[in-house]
């Protein structure tokens, strides 16, 4: 066991940050050789429900091997957890029209093309006031991140849209939405000017929840508009035959 980390459970070990705080991780990561393989040991996991952050584990994700664009929202909410299907919501449908904005044909066309993942795939649950759904803690962000990195190995995409400031964090840390929305980036956080030269090509969106206050400002409705004009040049440099 490295220093300061301690052994929990045959699973899980706690490792410690700073003295007063920690996170969950799992002991080790599992090889798949296969998308399909890693989906059917994702959709079991139950990490968090044994942590005891959720009260029962329902991972929710959606696509398949081929696929050139990975999208990486915060996590489910109760309607995909009912559905098992990311972004069927409301603010899954405000979503679908930003992408059919940025070039998708239809609502059929975007689940057909870019691979829905989260930060975190199990409904976390409302907040303690009921006021919105709870944002994961960093605890159960550590819990999902093996998988999330599974999917980036073995799927590869040419273009990573994260979604909302969870997932910025994972891509683009330290970052702020301000900042970055608009223009696309490479893996390493630099703004991309013309044709990009390598994959993964990173292009941040907001979040989509009508919670969110951020596109309350017509400037951010602007930044919003050049990044689905990016997303959709990008998409097009990714899948010229979509």
């Amino acid at each position: 066991m490295e220093s300061g980390e301690e052994m929990i459970s045959p699973g899980l070990r706690r490792r410690y940050l700073r003295e007063s705080e920690s996170v969950l991780v799992p002991t080790r990561a599992a090889p798949f050789r296969s998308l399909s393989s890693l989906q059917r040991a994702q959709r079991a996991c139950t990490r968090c429900e044994q942590a005891g952050f959720i009260p029962h584990a329902h991972p929710v994700l959606s696509g398949h091997a081929g696929q050139r664009v990975l999208l990486v929202g915060q996590a489910p909410g109760p309607v995909e957890q009912d559905q098992s299907r990311p972004f069927a919501g409301r603010a899954g449908r405000q979503l679908m029209r930003w992408l059919i904005r940025a070039g998708f044909r239809d609502e059929g066309d975007v689940r057909e093309r870019i691979y829905m993942t989260a930060m975190t795939t199990c409904f976390p649950g409302r907040r303690p006031d009921g006021a919105g759904d709870r944002r994961p803690s960093a605890a159960e962000v550590a819990l999902c991140a093996p998988w999330l990195d599974g999917v980036l190995a073995l799927l590869r995409p040419q273009v990573i849209i994260p979604i909302g400031s969870l997932a910025l964090e994972r891509f683009l840390p330290s970052r702020r939405l301000d900042d970055v929305i608009g223009p696309a980036y490479t893996s390493n956080g630099i703004p991309i000017s013309g044709r990009p030269e390598a994959a993964p090509v990173l292009v941040p969106l907001p979040h989509p929840s009508g919670q969110s206050r951020w596109l309350n400002d017509p400037a951010r409705l602007a930044l919003l508009d050049r990044a689905l004009g990016t997303l959709r040049e990008m998409v097009a440099w990714a899948d010229p035959d979509g």
